[in-house]
């Protein structure tokens, strides 16, 4: 099996990490993996907004965690949170998106980064503030949030492979 069908089938979702940093250039190679992912007539148009600021990280974790009504850290400690959003005007906005998604996450794995997928981003970004934030960056139009790729050190061991859950896959000859 390559190298690519193994790491598909070992990745997992990380929920504790350690506070320490990822090194830029890490966090710039699992990005630029995103960028290549698959769109819609190769429209390219899901953008990555990478937060490594503390500040603005417990701020989007605070929002996130009031939209699940909790007060636990829906980003599990990670110091890195990459925010994935397409432009609304596209019908294929989710899926281009989701593909990035899954692109930054086969991507830090490789890189021994843990990853984990965390939604509300579509309410977060749907706020007014959130969307003042995102023009303050420069960013202008409409966009679907998409998902929170956030990014850290494992904090213990990685998760186990769980079995597969069969009948799940048809074929019609």
């Amino acid at each position: 099996m390559s190298n690519i069908l193994e790491k598909m089938k070992t990745r997992r979702s990380i929920r504790k990490f350690k506070p320490d940093m990822v090194p830029k250039d890490i966090i710039d190679k699992i990005i630029e993996a995103g960028t290549y992912a698959a769109s819609g007539m190769n429209t390219q148009t899901p953008i990555i907004i990478a937060v490594t600021n503390k500040e603005i990280r417990d701020k989007l974790s605070k929002i996130n965690a009031e939209i699940m009504n909790t007060n636990n850290d829906p980003f599990y400690g990670a110091p890195v949170v990459l925010v994935v959003l397409a432009r609304k005007k596209r019908t294929t906005c989710v899926y281009d998106g989701s593909l990035v998604m899954g692109n930054l996450m086969l991507a830090a794995y490789e890189l021994g980064i843990g990853s984990c997928w965390i939604h509300r981003a579509r309410e977060t970004f749907e706020m007014p503030e959130w969307k003042e934030w995102l023009e303050s960056l420069g960013i202008k139009g409409e966009y679907e949030g998409i998902g929170n790729c956030v990014l850290g050190y494992v904090d213990g061991e990685y998760p186990e492979i769980l079995p597969r859950i069969k009948d799940r896959v048809y074929y019609v000859d």
